[in-house]
């Protein structure tokens, strides 16, 4: 009989077989407790396409107003690893699966406005964030798997090279207003000409690298990112962040920050700059195996 040797100060050998009872022991209670189990009763509705982006290394420019020694900057560009796959929808969520929703009485209807001839090949627009926020609940209910909104960075994980840089391009040493300000209006200026308000067919604007459909074409995507001001010191250390989180960041073309509640952009709500075309959403599946236990914690009240 071989013995087992451990290494003196090692003690993950030790701890895995504790780790795991408490694992099993905890959701077993959770199941038991209806903390999780699966899908709600109802009709229980098939899992929509969706498309796994592979973990890798890629560039990503915080969102977020900067300011540096009281100016407008541009936000810092950093590598980020991702170091698990994502699963997102590879189409955004269609008028007639919002509709679902709403027939359930799970959602509120959509902002009345542009009345899509094929609901089914139709992305929702009209939808706030509060609106895709009960959807995603719904979904998770109706199938039986954690469905969440995808924040700002896991968009620009899988947006890849469709995933629009915010960035002015002024020297950040600048002390002339006057640099920023014309940056600023040329690209308003830009974004004002390439609007284009009729939402189109669902793979209208065609894949990118990974295969995710229509990123960036005219309907922005609510994410889970609260909008933030960052200011910076002279040497570009940060004085302070504040996060707004009545305010989120939708990802498209640009970025914009919206609140909440609003489901028509072009309406008012837009916080800063041109707002979007339309706003729509699309989501992630958590495929983690304690996603239903998080999510049931979530909804109990504890701050996770």
């Amino acid at each position: 009989m071989v013995a087992l040797a451990l290494k003196p100060g090692n003690p993950w050998p030790s701890l895995a077989v504790p780790v795991l009872l408490l694992a099993v022991l905890v959701g077993a209670v959770a199941v038991k407790a209806d903390l999780i189990g699966g899908p709600a009763p109802g009709s229980v509705l098939a899992e929509p396409p969706t498309v796994e982006i592979a973990p890798r290394r890629f560039e990503y420019r915080d969102n977020g107003e900067f300011f540096r020694n009281g100016f407008a900057v541009d936000g810092p560009v950093r590598a980020v690893t991702m170091r698990r796959p994502l699963t997102i929808m590879k189409y955004q969520v269609s008028a007639a699966d919002y509709g679902r929703c709403v027939a359930d009485g799970a959602c509120a209807p959509a902002e009345p406005g542009f009345v899509a001839t094929d609901p089914a090949d139709t992305p929702a627009t009209g939808v706030s964030y509060d609106d895709a926020m009960a959807y995603a609940g719904w979904l998770s209910a109706r199938t039986g798997q954690i469905w969440t909104l995808p924040d700002d960075r896991d968009l620009a994980f899988a947006a890849g090279t469709r995933f629009p840089d915010d960035a002015l391009g002024v020297d950040i040493n600048s002390t002339n207003p006057a640099d920023r300000w014309l940056a600023d209006y040329r690209r308003e200026a830009a974004r004002q000409a390439s609007r284009d308000p009729v939402p189109q067919p669902l793979g209208r604007f065609g894949e990118n690298e990974f295969g995710l459909a229509d990123f960036a074409g005219n309907v922005w995507e609510w994410t889970s990112t609260c909008n933030r001001r960052v200011n910076l010191d002279r040497a570009g250390n940060v004085v302070n962040d504040t996060s707004s989180c009545g305010i989120y960041v939708a990802s498209g073309k640009h970025r914009a920050a919206m609140s909440s509640f609003v489901r028509n952009p072009k309406g008012g709500g837009c916080a800063v700059g041109v707002p979007p075309d339309n706003v729509g959403f699309r989501l992630v599946k958590d495929t983690r195996w304690y996603a239903p236990l998080l999510a049931a914690l979530r909804k109990s009240g504890l701050p996770l």
